[in-house]
């Protein structure tokens, strides 16, 4: 009798199939309004969330990419996604009390152009962080993040900007 209880709770088990993370998309566009590519976070059963940043058309070199506290990028210079998401954390993995939700490695872009960043996010939720009520965007920065200033890591002016949705 009790294995045929456990075999069919696992049979109950597949047949329900694996549980849906939460997961967001934006698609980024540069300061002309061309989109360039996307960034999607997925929660994923570890706790950790899977970053993956697919970008085309970013000028050569180090650039700062985080994720902003305000799904609006509509303002010319994407101030309108506000500071990093932080939290109750300093910018920067330098800093003691680091580094923000938000924040991500830098990006290094060759002369092709091409953003690629494969990232792991731990205890970060996409529904607390991305879809709460004002929601959030993903920034692409003109220079390297320095991993340190407040509170932004001095990376410089916003060349692209995605809502996530």
């Amino acid at each position: 009798m009790m294995k045929r209880l456990a075999l069919l709770s696992t049979v109950a088990a597949l047949m329900a199939g694996p549980a849906l993370a939460a997961t967001a998309t934006a698609t980024v566009n540069d300061a002309e309004g061309n989109s360039i590519g996307t960034v999607t976070v997925e929660d994923t059963a570890s706790g950790t969330a899977h970053v993956t940043v697919d970008l085309t058309d970013i000028p050569e070199g180090v650039h700062g990419i985080h994720m902003h506290e305000t799904g609006d990028c509509s303002a010319d210079d994407f101030s309108s996604a506000g500071g990093h998401i932080a939290g109750d954390a300093e910018h920067g993995i330098m800093a003691e009390n680091g580094p923000h939700p938000g924040d991500l490695p830098n990006a290094h872009v060759g002369e092709d152009g091409v953003l690629m960043v494969e990232a792991f996010k731990p205890d970060f939720s996409v529904e607390e962080f991305l879809m709460d009520d004002d929601g959030a965007a993903f920034v692409v920065h003109s220079g390297a993040d320095d991993y340190e200033s407040q509170p932004s890591g001095d990376a410089g002016g916003r060349i692209a900007c995605g809502v996530f949705e």
